[in-house]
């Protein structure tokens, strides 16, 4: 199936100059959708996945049928002031800005196998931000996966370290 033929281009969105690739065009496709997140979970298998974490919001939208195809948890990582516990935050770079991510201090156990998803890999700040969250709770990252990859973006070169997955690449 050709993925990369349902997602839509929004030209100057978030901001002007930016090309946004939008899911929902994505999403609402059962065929688009399904073969998705049935990819992502044959990637993930064979990480010896214990734990998914979904980048806000996106990340949410793989991440969670993703847990459930994989028979393991679900941690959201949010954007400040969503959760309501203890937590860690890490700041990151993104092609428009800076942002900050922050995840629960118990929602990764020591030596836990965790997989990174989100739906876009850009410039990888996003992505980095994460699996440092992840490593300071001592949970180890299995990979990262992406439904989307702007390979002009260079993103795979902040996630040298980790095993990164991507379904489309746009360069």
């Amino acid at each position: 199936m050709d993925l990369a033929g349902t997602i839509r281009d929004v030209a100057d969105f978030p901001v002007e100059g930016i090309l946004f690739k939008d899911i929902t065009t994505l999403l609402k496709d059962p065929q688009a959708l399904q073969e998705t997140v049935d990819r992502m979970a044959a990637y993930a298998g064979s990480r010896d996945v214990e734990l998914v974490v979904g980048v806000e919001s996106r990340g949410f939208i793989f991440g969670m049928p993703l847990a459930y195809k994989l028979g393991c948890g679900f941690v959201p990582v949010r954007k400040p002031g969503k959760l309501p516990a203890e937590k860690i935050s890490e700041s990151y770079t993104l092609e428009y800005g800076i942002n900050t991510l922050e995840i629960h201090v118990d929602a990764v156990s020591e030596g836990l196998r965790v997989l990174v998803v989100d739906d876009l890999l850009a410039t990888g700040g996003t992505a980095l931000a994460t699996c440092k969250l992840i490593e300071r709770l001592g949970g180890q990252v299995a990979g990262a996966a992406f439904a989307i990859e702007l390979g002009f973006l260079n993103g795979r070169d902040q996630l040298n370290n980790y095993d990164v997955f991507s379904l489309i690449t746009f360069d």
